[in-house]
């Protein structure tokens, strides 16, 4: 059974190499943190008191600005990041899907690339052989696959890439979408084929900034804001809040309402799947300090 338990979880990372204040701020705001003086080394809090249990047949969607902590999210859940603070547990084979291109070679050809793109998803070698006729149909690449990947343009690379993506069986599937620089023609098959693919797994976390395409794919999702989980629930509720913030969510106003209001604080953070525990008062996105 797939699953994974995420419990008071956080990921920081200090910055050795902020040389002078100016670089700090600069690291900090585009991470979206905050900064106190009078520290040697800053750390960055990129997620903060994440408790989350996923369970097989979850389709959980991820929502949030550039820089809210999904990608981070995702890099947790797979192993990428171990938690600096609380705990993380996984159950099932993770399949982690951030960068279509990710382990492609492009001075090989691209079915020698279908093979090592599906062994660094997991499968093995015979079942990726077994695989490529029916890959190679679905890109339309034709002879292109016999030649070295670094001669494709970027929607061949694509159309390659989602093809082996779209092959494997796994049993935790975490998706960060970039799928858009191919046509619309193929990208319609794609999608058929992600369906095909999210139905075969057993437990999916995907990370789009496309609504549409989030909530075709999932029935729950959760809304991250400066490395906090600020909202959780069904899918249709939480990108409507999400989008009626016009996409970049204040996290503090919310919680200060949930705080004050019980009943507030029962609807913000209500959620079927996944689970989530409603996190403490802290600052969103501060940035600790110590001396390293």
């Amino acid at each position: 059974m797939a699953g994974v338990e995420l419990c008071h979880a956080f990921v920081e990372f200090p910055i050795f190499d902020a040389k002078s204040r100016s670089l700090k701020k600069r690291v900090l705001t585009s991470a979206g943190g905050t900064i106190r003086t009078g520290a040697k080394v800053p750390i960055v809090t990129a997620l903060r008191d994440i408790t989350v249990s996923l369970a097989e047949g979850d389709r959980v969607g991820l929502v949030g600005h550039n820089g809210a902590g999904k990608s981070t999210l995702l890099r947790l859940v797979a192993g990428i990041y171990e938690p600096t603070r609380g705990s993380a547990r996984r159950t099932g084979r993770v399949a982690p899907v951030f960068d279509l291109g990710l382990g492609m070679d492009p001075e090989i050809s691209g079915l020698e690339n279908i093979v090592v793109r599906g062994m660094f998803l997991g499968m093995t070698r015979r079942r990726m052989r077994a695989r490529i006729d029916e890959i190679a149909d679905f890109t339309e690449l034709g002879d292109y696959l016999r030649m070295p990947l670094r001669t494709y343009s970027t929607g061949m690379r694509v159309r390659l890439a989602l093809g082996v993506v779209t092959s494997i069986d796994p049993e935790i599937l975490l998706l960060d979408e970039g799928i858009s620089a191919v046509d619309a023609d193929f990208l319609e098959r794609a999608r058929a084929r992600l369906h095909d693919l999210v139905a075969r797994c057993g437990l999916l976390v995907f990370a789009s900034h496309t609504e549409e395409f989030l909530l075709d794919l999932c029935d729950s999702a959760l809304w991250l804001d400066s490395g906090r989980i600020v909202r959780a629930g069904p899918a249709t509720d939480v990108v409507r809040a999400y989008t009626g913030s016009s996409g970049r969510a204040d996290a503090e106003p919310q919680q200060r309402r949930a705080a004050d209001d019980p009943i507030a604080a029962d609807r913000v953070l209500q959620l079927v799947h996944p689970r989530v525990v409603a996190p403490d008062r802290e600052t969103p996105g501060e940035v600790l300090h110590e001396d390293l």
